[in-house]
């Protein structure tokens, strides 16, 4: 479960690094880095905070699938696309990638017996971690910090997942509906503009 949740995941955020990367008119290398620090550099925190070597460095499928995701977004001219920033694919590549991150950091957090507060962050870090560092590389405010009920969700989840596992009922179902749950509610929480309340 943890490798499918993952591979969505990186799917899904590698759309999203390249629609980032299309919108702020970068290079060949740019849209490359773009990819690779939204697909990936929220799980290589979540890896390094629990003293794990990284997924994506024992494991060449996720190289394989950010190299794939690009030729076929170029060979679709997703690029020429404009203002796909706000089409309904790239809401629903970004809520994919936030609710399966959110799935596998929470995941990663139980597996090294770490409290709810442990498990809270490394929700948070796997989902919204890559697009910080992407947006901050970009001199961009971060996605996350824009987007009212976006970090929220990826909290929640790490809630319920502890609760799932505290009371012996996360399996492969349950976690298959909260994935489920997860995209209804972000997509949800976007076109109804939800927010939370600002100080």
């Amino acid at each position: 479960m943890f490798e499918i949740a993952e591979y969505i995941g990186i799917i899904a955020f590698a759309m999203s690094g390249f629609f980032i990367a299309s919108r702020n008119r970068l290079d060949f290398l740019g849209v490359l880095i773009s990819v690779f620090l939204t697909a990936l550099g929220g799980g290589i925190m979540r890896d390094v905070i629990v003293d794990k070597t990284p997924y994506t460095f024992s494991n060449t499928m996720p190289a394989l699938i950010i190299v794939s995701v690009m030729a076929l977004m170029v060979l679709f001219r997703f690029h020429k696309r404009p203002s796909i920033e706000n089409k309904p694919l790239f809401i629903l590549s970004d809520s994919i990638g936030l609710v399966s991150f959110s799935i596998t950091g929470a995941m990663i957090a139980l597996e090294g017996s770490l409290n709810l507060t442990g498990v809270l962050a490394l929700s948070f870090i796997t989902a919204v971690g890559g697009g910080i560092i992407r947006d901050v590389t970009i001199n961009e405010i971060p996605f996350v910090l824009k987007t009212g009920f976006y970090g929220t969700i990826a909290l929640m989840i790490g809630l319920i997942i502890y609760l799932l596992d505290s009371f012996g009922m996360m399996n492969i179902i349950t976690l298959s509906l909260l994935l489920i749950s997860g995209i209804i509610l972000r997509l949800y929480a976007y076109y109804h503009k939800w927010a939370i309340p600002m100080i």
